[in-house]
């Protein structure tokens, strides 16, 4: 069963509660997304560590409903 692109943001909102989240459904079919996740939690982090925090917020899903996620990780910038 394929996830939607509101139930991931949601998942990664519940892990990551300042994220600014943008997915894209890259196929259509709802298997295949990218994903650009800016939050301030991830600030001193390595990417990997970035990544895993985002993962862990999908609990599981990852593998399983959810199929592929292209992810892009980043820092908000201060102005």
């Amino acid at each position: 069963m394929a996830m939607n692109i509101e139930e991931i943001e949601r998942l990664i909102k519940e892990g990551l509660p300042d994220a600014e989240i943008k997915i894209e459904d890259l196929r259509g079919d709802g298997d295949h997304y990218a994903a650009h996740v800016s939050s301030s939690i991830f600030k001193g982090l390595s990417r990997v560590k970035q990544h895993q925090l985002v993962y862990a917020s999908l609990k599981g899903r990852m593998g399983t409903e959810l199929h592929a996620l292209a992810l892009h990780t980043s820092i908000p910038e201060i102005n």
